[in-house]
């Protein structure tokens, strides 16, 4: 009997796949195991296999075509057997299947596969690398138009969102056409290569682009960036105000209404003003710029400077926090908790664990474990909203926010609760390296159930955070300083500091909060609780 095969969802966060190639053709023998196609969803292209077997009878959706879970991918049944009411029913017919999966939405600049594109040659987009991910950036070329490529070479680096990735081919041929130079921007999905038989005529394939229908024309292939740039701009340069009289030949001021109407109002004898317009006319500017000899022949200050910027295109990562943060905090209700730790034993247990050979922690390891043990207490506080539930985790994995050039990042020390101080920081301090070099992985940023941002060690003393959505709250950790405290009614120096627990108000409750900032504190002030 046929067994329908259906687009699978391959990541959690998939909505839709493209068929990247197809193993298996009509005709061919099946066997359970086999690798039908390589499909690529929203954060990699990935093998699917068949669970079933017989004889592949339709292929639903041709290499290149996109279309969304669960929509009909392919047939796999006996041979010759009838599977007409089986097409039918994923699809109306085979123009409409055609039209579902290769017509691009009309918000999206994708190309869809035509009968136009010559035989041999594979149209190349711009992928999602990240779940995240709306647009790329070309930050490199690792061909170049006429060069060879086979599968498995790296064509490009592409800059996400989150990170710079290589990005490999999955077919061989000829380079034949890049659309997108290094440093220039697209949504996902538009045109970046094209890839065939040396020689082929892709004008058609090339016009089409240019010339998109009317279906598709809302849409334009790509969007360019300038790649970020310093630019000076034109010089300003500053008007000297001259004490002469300014009288053409024929004894009339000329000037714009406007500006006469000005020079009345501030008593600006017009004779003395220098015109920067056309044949010396006065405009508004030179009104607004006039000033009168001081007396005494001293004169006024004319600056000699120029005024100039700095334009700095926005990154994929920095466009991509604006977003993120921007609705985070105009769509969670933020509310802070501010409490204050007398770290006087966590130095004294930091020094002492230090003197061990080969060992040293931070007092951010200290913190990020102290949060781990907290948060298993809490769920309510490792928990994110939904719309229609709230999800508490039982895991924790922390996330831990790393400035970089660009902006900034949170790499996951995933289980954080079940490893040691040092494994911890060894984590961490991994996680930032690769972060500053462009080399974490997005699945190295992906799922954190709560959120660490420290600026301690920038001599911050106290601050507030957005929350790193989904999470459901956010620490803001200071710096250690040294300040008279009351211990036992007696004034002393003591070491302290200053946390605040920003926290989603539909998820943690402020009860709830106090509560788990004072099992972290038990832990902060008291550490050895955190290794016996």
């Amino acid at each position: 009997m046929a067994e329908i095969i259906n687009m699978p969802r391959l990541s959690d966060t998939m909505e839709e796949g493209t068929v990247a190639k197809w193993f298996k053709k009509v005709g061919d023998a099946v066997s359970e195991g086999d690798i039908l196609a390589e499909i690529e969803t929203d954060k990699a292209t990935m093998e699917f296999e068949s669970f079933n077997e017989g004889e592949l009878l339709h292929i639903g959706i041709q290499e290149g075509g996109t279309a969304p879970v669960d929509t009909l991918l392919a047939i796999i049944g006996e041979k010759g057997e009838d599977i007409t009411s089986l097409i039918s029913g994923g699809v109306a017919s085979e123009d409409s299947e055609k039209a579902a999966v290769s017509e691009p939405k009309e918000e999206e600049p994708a190309v869809s596969v035509s009968s136009e594109i010559p035989e041999g040659v594979e149209i190349i987009t711009m992928p999602r690398l990240s779940d995240t991910m709306e647009e790329g950036t070309v930050a490199k070329w690792n061909k170049k138009v006429g060069d060879t490529v086979s599968e498995g070479d790296i064509l490009a680096e592409i800059e996400t969102d989150k990170a710079t990735m290589e990005f490999e081919s999955f077919y061989q041929g000829t380079l034949l056409h890049i659309g997108l130079n290094e440093g220039e921007s697209a949504p996902v999905d538009s045109v970046l290569a094209i890839i065939g038989k040396k020689g082929t005529d892709i004008s058609a394939v090339l016009t089409k682009q240019a010339s998109p229908s009317a279906d598709t024309q809302k849409a334009e292939p790509t969007s360019k960036v300038p790649s970020p740039k310093v630019e000076v701009l034109p010089e300003v340069k500053a008007t000297p105000q001259v004490a002469a009289v300014n009288k053409p030949s024929n004894g009339r001021i000329v000037a714009s209404p406007l500006a006469k109407k000005l020079a009345s109002e501030k008593g600006i004898d017009l004779s003395r003003v220098q015109g920067s317009g056309d044949h010396g006319r006065i405009v508004k500017k030179d009104i607004d710029n006039y000033q009168p000899q001081v007396g005494g022949g001293v004169q006024v200050f004319t600056p000699s400077g120029t005024e100039s910027v700095t334009e700095i295109a926005n990154s994929q990562m920095r466009k991509t926090i604006a977003k993120r943060l921007s609705a985070s905090k105009f769509s969670a209700p933020h509310y802070y908790l501010g409490v204050e730790f007398d770290m006087d034993n966590a130095i004294a247990f930091r020094t002492q664990y230090n003197s061990i050979p080969d060992t040293k922690i931070s007092f951010n390891d200290i913190v990020v474990k102290a949060v781990a043990l907290a948060l298993k207490q809490h769920p309510q506080v490792n928990a994110k909203w939904e719309d229609h539930q709230i999800t508490q985790h039982h895991h924790v994995h922390v996330g831990v926010a790393v400035a970089v050039e660009d902006g900034l990042v949170v790499p996951v020390v995933k289980f954080t609760n079940e490893q040691s101080l040092p494994q911890i920081g060894a984590a961490v301090k991994d996680y930032a390296i690769r972060a500053r070099d462009k080399k974490l992985k997005p699945e190295e940023m992906d799922g954190s159930t709560f959120t660490i941002s420290n600026l301690g060690m920038f001599g911050i003393q106290e601050f507030t955070s957005i929350i790193n959505q989904p999470n459901g709250a956010i620490l803001s950790v200071g710096a250690i300083v040294q300040k008279p405290v009351v211990k036992e009614g007696t004034i002393m120096v003591g070491n302290v500091m200053k946390l605040t627990l920003a926290c989603d108000h539909r998820v943690v409750d402020g009860a709830t909060g106090a509560q788990f900032l004072q099992t972290l504190r038990a832990f902060v002030e008291n550490p050895l609780t955190m290794v016996v």
